[in-house]
């Protein structure tokens, strides 16, 4: 990597810390009910409801609580696109999303995962863009944010039978840490230049001018011929974007008002909103991980889980940063890939903003699918093989090297807890964390949560490539095409949302396949995680001794690190050889 791009990880990371440690703080007094205005506040929304607060239950209610808090976003998310042709807040008269897009559109901004099959100015409402999908982009977020509460709250009590109280929490989490940052960064995105009204779409002459020739009667009966110029002109898509652009970001949704998302000028126009829109991807994830060492009274295993996310970053970073600045043989060959600024010293710019240029585009995608944002500035399926194979190979990791609001946290925890295992066997003790036993049980949590996701990403890319409607939709031939439904059914599965591009996936087919995929991998996750929580609060909490294995020092750091490695990428080994692998095998033989 240049120098340029070392300062900006540098630059990023520092400003990452500075800001996820007093928002710990504040995260760790609201969520444990000690902020005091919020109670004031909170006694008459709690009487109204005919919520108790301090009932608090298990596990299983837990779940199902949330289970049919999502539900009912799902339906009012589905009913708005279906209904939307005679609702308000419509000035561009658009009808009903078809039954299937709108199926798929509400089960991704349930599940966090905001996958766009659609062109959100072309398609949706305002209406259904600010109280469908923006409102869900708050409650997908705190669903994530209290789960990981919620298994804390397992590591941290000692022989308890509840895991709190999920209306309480959601509440908590979405008026309390959401809201508030996001009002505050949606001003300042505004400040940026991206647009937030109400207006009709705007027709505007363009400097580019058209020129046509007109035949008219000449002498002797002979037409003459005279050209004639005018403006060309362009519709602009206005609507309330910096609103939904804030909890995008902060609640690691990634679905864009535009098409383009943040490749658009309006939704991304300058190097500084660009690059605060990667702090706000990362911002309460990292926070979580202090979070998370106050909730235990240890913070030194925070600062573990951090270290070993922050690690595995900054080697994904050089990564495709490296491989997009060696840029593409086919294009070198014909001088047409070669970067030519300042900041930019040669390599791939094929797909990217000259704006932002390889090093901002490759933090960018590393940080989009590092967490399960799915938010883009660049077009991934431009990337090379390689390049493109590292936000692939984020979001089969889990998406834990820092992750999604909540998920990021749970999903490493769930990893930790399978390295202590594993550390157990290898010394003849029985596995502990945090002073919880690991036993039979949490294992068989552990193996449903880490598996599930693989199982879906592997049999739906099947599924995919063998059925006639699959490849139906697959544009490019060969190794890159195979990548590109790999690349769908991963980042479907894995509740990411970003598109490898090149896949018509806005089919009856796709739009089922990939649905399903995201439901049950969010789900299929976080009920496994909840599961683990009960089983841990039931749990004695027992003290450290000499056989203990210490999980907040570099050891256990590289240890987790080779888990995630090994445990989460195995799995993926042969789809990556026949795709993207092969792909740049293929591209540098030419």
């Amino acid at each position: 990597m240049s120098a340029m791009a070392w300062l900006q990880l540098a630059v990023f990371l520092a400003l990452l810390l500075a800001l996820a440690w007093p928002l710990a703080r504040a995260i760790d007094a609201v969520m444990a009910g000690r902020f005091a205005l919020g109670q004031r506040i909170e006694a008459p929304l709690w009487r109204l409801a005919g919520v108790r607060p301090e009932r608090e239950s298990g596990w299983l209610r837990y779940a199902l609580g949330l289970l049919v808090f999502n539900g009912l976003g799902l339906l009012a998310v589905y009913a708005l696109q279906r209904l939307q042709g005679g609702l308000p807040l419509n000035p561009q008269a658009f009808g009903a999303v078809t039954p299937d897009s709108a199926f798929n559109t509400a089960i991704s901004f349930m599940a966090n995962t905001n996958w766009q099959g659609y062109g959100g100015e072309s398609t949706m409402s305002y209406l259904t863009q600010m109280l469908g999908l923006t409102v869900q982009n708050f409650l997908s977020a705190a669903t994530g944010l209290v789960v990981v509460v919620a298994l804390v709250r397992g590591f941290s009590r000692h022989s308890a039978q509840s895991i709190g109280n999920v209306w309480v929490d959601l509440t908590r989490a979405t008026l309390w840490v959401l809201l508030p940052l996001s009002l505050v960064l949606a001003v300042f995105f505004a400040g940026q230049g991206v647009i937030q009204n109400l207006s009709p779409y705007t027709e505007v002459k363009t400097v580019e001018t058209v020129t046509w020739e007109t035949s008219t009667p000449g002498a002797e009966g002979q037409p003459a011929l005279t050209e004639a110029h005018s403006s060309a002109a362009q519709t602009l898509a206005m609507g309330p974007v910096a609103s939904q652009l804030a909890i995008k970001m902060l609640g690691t949704n990634g679905g864009g008002f535009f098409n383009a998302n943040s490749a658009h000028p309006y939704e991304n126009p300058t190097a500084l909103s660009n690059f605060v829109q990667m702090l706000a991807i990362f911002l309460i994830p990292a926070a979580l991980c202090f979070v998370f060492g106050r909730m235990v009274g240890d913070p030194r295993q925070g600062w573990a889980v951090l270290a070993a996310m922050a690690l595995l970053f900054v080697a994904f970073v050089v990564a495709a940063t490296a491989f997009e600045q060696q840029g593409n043989p086919v294009l070198a060959a014909l001088g047409a890939d070669q970067a030519s600024s300042a900041l930019q010293s040669g390599g791939n710019m094929e797909g990217k903003e000259v704006r932002f240029g390889i090093h901002a585009s490759s933090l960018f995608a590393v940080v989009t699918t590092a967490a399960s944002c799915g938010a883009v500035n660049a077009m991934h399926d431009s990337f090379t093989p390689l390049g493109g194979m590292v936000p692939l190979v984020l979001m089969q990791l889990g998406e834990v090297v820092f992750g999604g609001v909540g998920a990021g946290l749970y999903g490493m925890l769930v990893f930790a807890i399978m390295a202590v295992f594993i550390a157990g066997l290898m010394i003849g003790r029985t596995p502990a964390y945090l002073g919880k036993k690991i036993e039979a049980h949490e294992m068989k949590m552990v193996s449903i949560a880490i598996l599930v996701t693989p199982l879906l990403v592997l049999v739906g890319t099947a599924v995919a490539v063998m059925a006639g409607a699959g490849r139906a939709g697959i544009q490019d031939p060969g190794a890159h095409g195979f990548t590109e439904v790999l690349y769908a059914l991963t980042s479907a599965a894995n509740n990411n949302g970003s598109a490898f591009a090149g896949l018509s996936a806005n089919t009856p087919f796709y739009n089922v396949l990939l649905g399903l995929a995201m439901v049950f991998g969010r789900f299929g996750v976080i009920v496994p995680v909840l599961a683990m929580a009960g089983s841990l609060a039931a749990k004695q909490r027992a003290g450290a001794t000499d056989g203990t294995l210490p999980t907040h020092g570099p050891l256990f750091v590289a240890l987790l690190i080779g888990t995630v490695l090994l445990v989460g990428l195995l799995n993926y080994v042969p789809a990556l050889a026949l795709g993207p692998v092969a792909d740049h095998l293929l591209l540098w033989a030419r």
